[in-house]
Parts: C-alpha cells; sequence; structure tokens
C-alpha cells in the first residue's frame, strides 16, 4: 500500500496517446449519421407525415396516433439498416444524468409459441411505463404508487447508441406531475414563447413564435485511471477529500489556452468525431484554468435540443475516456483550492423572423425591442 501511488505515478508517466484514426469524411459528411432528423425523416416518411411532424416540432401541438404508428414505422426501419435491435425512452429523472430501460423490437406473430417478428407500433414510440417507484419523486406520492410514464418528445430527435434506439421523452407520474427535468423545461420554453410572442407583436406583428436558444460550454478534469484508483476518496465520490494541495497549481496561469498534451488531444480528437455522427456541432476545445482541466463547447441550438445534447456527450466523454485510461471527472468543485468546473449556458432568444432579441440595433433607434427584452429579463431574474 505504501508504494501504490509512486506504481501510479510510473504508469501514468509511460503511458502513450491512444491511436485515433481520421475519418476518412468531413465533419459535415458524418454529421448526424446516428441521428433520425429532418434529413433522415425525408427519406423515411411520407410528405404528409413529414409535414405534420415538422409542423408539431416548430409550432407545438400533439401527434395523432396513425401520425405516430407512420414515425414509429420509419424509425424502425431507419434504426435496423443501422444495426439497432433495441429501443428505449430515454428520459431525465431526479437524479444524476439519464435513464433507460431497452426492449427488443421482436413480438410473437400469432401468440405464443408461433414465430417472432420485428415490430414497433406508435404505442410504444408515444408512450411507455416504467416502474417509477424507484425514482425520486419530491415527496408528491408515496412509494407504492409505483406507475409513472414516459411520453416521446418529437421536439429531440432520436437516435442511435450501439444496437438502441434512443427516444427523447419526458417522465411523468399517474396524475401528471413532473418526475424529470425535460418536463418543467418544456414548460418554461412554452412561457417564454407565449409571454414574449406578446411583447414582439407590439414592435412586429409578423412575429409568430420565439425560440429559446442554448450554447453549454462543458468543463472537466482528466486523471490517469492509475492514479484515480489509487485514491478511494475519488473513486467514492468523485473528488478528493483529504491530502495535501499540490506544490504547482494554477498560480503561474499558464494552463489556461496552453498547449494540449497529447494524450488528451487525442481523446478529444476521438470525443468530437462521435459527437458529429450524433449531431452535436462541437466547435470550441481548450485547456482550461486549473491543472488537467480541459473544456468543450458547441454551436448554439435550440434549447431542448442543446440539453439533451450536453446530456448525451457526457455519456460519450465517460466512454472514451476510458478508452484513452482516464477518468473523466465531472464534479463541479474536484479539487480544494483550484478552480472547479462549471457549465455556462450562454441564453438568447430569437423570433421566428430572425431578429435575436438580445442582439442591439446598429442605430439608437433600433434598440428599443432590444432594449425591453433586456429589462424584462433583468427584472424576471431579479424576481425569481
Amino acid at each position: 500500500m505504501s508504494t501504490l501511488r509512486f506504481k501510479a505515478v510510473v504508469k501514468a508517466s509511460e503511458r502513450v496517446p491512444v491511436d485515433v484514426p481520421i475519418p476518412d469524411k468531413l465533419p459535415s459528411e458524418n454529421f448526424g449519421k446516428y441521428v433520425f432528423n429532418r434529413t433522415q425523416m425525408s427519406k423515411y416518411l411520407s410528405k404528409e407525415t413529414l409535414k405534420i411532424v415538422l409542423e408539431a416540432i416548430d409550432q407545438g401541438g400533439v401527434l395523432q396516433r396513425e401520425i405516430a404508428d407512420h414515425v414509429a414505422a420509419g424509425m424502425k426501419m431507419w434504426a435496423m439498416e443501422r444495426g439497432a435491435t433495441h429501443y428505449t425512452h430515454w428520459f431525465q429523472p431526479l437524479t444524476r444524468g439519464t435513464a433507460e430501460k431497452h426492449d427488443s423490437f421482436i413480438d410473437y406473430i400469432n401468440g405464443p409459441g408461433g414465430g417472432i417478428i420485428e415490430r414497433f407500433p406508435g404505442g410504444l414510440l408515444a408512450q411507455q411505463e416504467p416502474d417509477a417507484s424507484s425514482f425520486p419523486s419530491g415527496g408528491i406520492r408515496n412509494t407504492f404508487e409505483a406507475r409513472g410514464y414516459t411520453a416521446w418528445d418529437p421536439s429531440s430527435p432520436a437516435f442511435i447508441i450501439d444496437d438502441t434506439l434512443c427516444i427523447p421523452t419526458v417522465f411523468i407520474s399517474y396524475t401528471g406531475e413532473a418526475l424529470d427535468y425535460k418536463t418543467p423545461l418544456l414548460k418554461a420554453l412554452s412561457a417564454i414563447d407565449k409571454a414574449a410572442v406578446g411583447v414582439c407583436k407590439l414592435f412586429d406583428s409578423n412575429i409568430k413564435k420565439v425560440y429559446s436558444y442554448l450554447g453549454w460550454e462543458q468543463e472537466y478534469f482528466l486523471v490517469d485511471e492509475a492514479l484515480y484508483n489509487a485514491r478511494p476518496d475519488l473513486n467514492l465520490t468523485d473528488r478528493t477529500l483529504m491530502g495535501h494541495e499540490s506544490a504547482k497549481n494554477q498560480q503561474l496561469e499558464d494552463h489556461y489556452f496552453g498547449a494540449i498534451p497529447p494524450r488528451v488531444a487525442a481523446f478529444m480528437r476521438e470525443v468530437e468525431y462521435e459527437a458529429y455522427k450524433y449531431g452535436i456541432p462541437l466547435k470550441t476545445r481548450h485547456n482550461e484554468v486549473a491543472p488537467n482541466q480541459f473544456e468543450l463547447a458547441p454551436i448554439y441550438g435550440e434549447t431542448n435540443l442543446a440539453v439533451d445534447q450536453n446530456l448525451l456527450i457526457m455519456i460519450l466523454m465517460e466512454k472514451i475516456a476510458t478508452k484513452h485510461h482516464f477518468k473523466l471527472l465531472l464534479h463541479e468543485k474536484p479539487f480544494a483550492g483550484i478552480n472547479g468546473s462549471g457549465k455556462h449556458c450562454n441564453w438568447s432568444l430569437a423570433t421566428n423572423t430572425g431578429i435575436g432579441l438580445f442582439t442591439p440595433g446598429k442605430k439608437p433607434t433600433e434598440n428599443l425591442m432590444f432594449v425591453t427584452f433586456l429589462v424584462n429579463t433583468l427584472m424576471a431574474v431579479y424576481k425569481h
């Protein structure tokens, strides 16, 4: 035990960057490869179905059961052509990260004892009934009231991880209370849209909808797995609980925007390659302030989709970090005495006519709508 850390340091120092093959296609050619996005919908859905689905995504609204059947058939065909054998309703319970229960596409043709066939009707796409008794509920119901429902969120596209079609969903109780983080977010986006459109119409009657946009930044630490395994506190809590500060922290301010270490650069490249396949437009990568701290950030996107992409990128980062013999630390304060990791949220509003509501005009006389929304936002933050 007395030499464990010395051995870990030696092992970490002997690591070399993992070879990451350069894709033979441009990022734009691989972008969204594993996502049932609008491009894929246009190939697998009829024009009538596609029009109704896109209207539901862009304007909000409820899809009829027969439309869900058409979408499910196209989605299943697309997924199975890419090797998917299972599907899951991918939701965000009141715990860390995401939750999922995998079901296969198979079903009996003519009842038990017969052959099987792959089926995925619209009912399975639209709604599932997972056991909600073991998820946090904030005390709104008793443990034995187990029933909960996941319901499809059409505004966030389905995607494939390994052999599983992942369908973003909300998670609610039998009586309709939210048991997740997505439901209140969707309600908030709807409320902002409704309130903002009312204000916008005072300036321009052509404005019909206001979209919320989010550009997140994900900070993280990378620790060699040998050093990580030598620390029980890191293993159990993802942060250090004991020990002395290192001799050199961030006092010299030489890590921020510094040259990226080769092992980390290889990790970053593989994360980017995978992210592009999932339609996540990663734009920036760099060293952060603290030693072994780094950051990645995408181009901004619609808020609901951006949140789902952030959850997905954290899953991808953890998997890829293991491949590179790293342990990914996403805890907000894993080490005392140095900077913690934040998740900056660059938020904005824009109209369906392309006007950025937080973008000032070129002339003072064009700034009235900008000033109105700036003042309203500051007051909303102050009040709430």
